[in-house]
């Protein structure tokens, strides 16, 4: 789940849950494993939140596991869950269970802070993009939590009063582009999206291409087919049907929406509360991204269960998970606050019980989650400032930089 800092919203996001390498604040990653505690456990979950109902939905999954198990479970709330827990890890005094950010695995389990459970939960049937983004150094690390993905979502007020109907829904990037243009009138853009790589990405993954290989070993920023995906998203620009998020004074692509000022925007499920939230009476409706050469592509985002490799508990922070990681449990969390399952299974029930948001469930198919490899933040960071520009500045060279600073992040490994 990606909603970025430069919202001014609040959302348990991955740049909210982001944590700097925490090499200093790690220990050897060869050091044993800490004696583990005997008797009934005392947990300690330390949690970022999207609000009361996440923190409450969490806090009773906690009560009610430590029924069952005769254990103990106390859920913190983060006021700054970056600080709180750096500095667990760096007074050798980290929770025992924590949300763990997708990106930050490799940070994580490169600086020994990580209790690598996943082979005893690998078998709770996880979504395999899933299993892929917490994969690292060849180990699942952790248990996917949940998981968001981007969506085209439309205002069909707008569509219906530019002559549109379900026929026009973009199928490829020409149909894209034929709504987006017949959209854009007055005050009006046809597609508003955050200049950054959390959504233009998706179009490098609809033309084949992304920022590592699939086994996430080397760079392949400067390819044909990651150029091609930003050479539609620099031609959309040009044109004027599609616009960042800035030039038309709105903080994120769903404020652009609620305000009008666009007929569509590329985001994510947590856009519903928003929406809901802020702009009740905005009709949207979510549909599927566009197809590029290569085929479907969109972004996935997403928490993962951590739990300390310093912790004295492992073995109840395990059964902790498998309850949390439960279908029932799953479903319960996505009832309550909107987060997708994890799971195939869980996935599946959500897109029955949720229907209009269907698109977002089957984008965990076939998403690709963020780069989970050690030292890559500032990488990412570099690549957001150059897509800031991408209306005037040649994709080629902006992957080539990419290309440069990617690999020498490798290197530094």
């Amino acid at each position: 789940m990606r909603r970025t800092t430069t919202l001014g919203l609040v959302f348990v996001t991955t740049s909210a849950l982001a944590l700097s390498a925490c090499g200093g604040g790690g220990f050897d990653k060869g050091s044993s494993s800490p004696k583990q505690s005997s008797g009934p456990a005392k947990l300690q979950i330390l949690i970022g939140t999207s609000g009361d109902a996440e923190t409450a939905a969490v806090k009773a999954a906690a009560d009610a596991w430590s029924k069952k198990s005769g254990n103990t479970a106390e859920v913190v709330v983060a006021s700054d869950l970056n600080q709180q827990l750096g500095q667990g890890f760096a007074g050798g005094t980290p929770p025992d269970v924590f949300y763990a950010d997708a990106g930050r695995i490799g940070d994580f389990a490169k600086a020994g802070n990580l209790y690598a459970y996943g082979d005893q939960v690998k078998d709770a049937g996880f979504l395999d993009s899933l299993v892929k983004t917490y994969t690292y150094d060849g180990k699942l690390q952790c248990a996917p939590k949940d998981f968001s993905t981007l969506a085209l979502v439309i205002n069909t007020d707008l569509w219906t009063k530019a002559g549109l109907t379900d026929a026009d829904i973009p199928k490829d990037w020409a149909g894209l582009e034929t709504v987006a243009k017949k959209l854009t009138s007055g005050k009006v853009t046809g597609l508003v999206v955050s200049g950054e790589w959390a959504r233009l990405g998706v179009f490098m993954r609809q033309a084949g291409g992304w920022v590592v290989s699939e086994d996430g070993t080397s760079v392949t920023a400067d390819t044909s087919q990651n150029a091609a995906g930003l050479t539609e998203a620099q031609k959309l620009l040009k044109s004027g049907s599609m616009k960042y998020a800035k030039q038309v004074d709105a903080g994120w692509g769903g404020e652009a929406l609620g305000k009008g000022k666009a007929a569509m925007t590329i985001e994510g499920n947590w856009i519903r509360g928003a929406l809901k939230n802020d702009f009740p009476n905005i009709k949207a409706k979510v549909v599927e991204l566009p197809a590029g050469p290569a085929g479907k592509g969109t972004l996935l985002f997403s928490n993962c269960w951590g739990i300390a490799a310093k912790s004295k508990n492992q073995a109840a922070a395990v059964d902790l998970v498998k309850s949390l990681a439960s279908v029932e449990q799953q479903m319960a969390f996505a009832k309550a606050f909107g987060v997708m399952p994890s799971t195939t299974e869980g996935a599946k029930q959500y897109a029955a019980a949720f229907p209009d948001d269907a698109a977002f469930a089957a984008g965990g198919d076939y998403g690709t989650g963020p780069v989970n490899l050690p030292g890559f933040d500032p990488v990412m960071a570099a690549f957001n400032t150059d897509l800031e520009q991408l209306a005037s500045k040649d994709p080629k060279s902006i992957l080539a930089t990419l290309q440069k600073n990617g690999d020498a992040a490798l290197k530094g490994q």
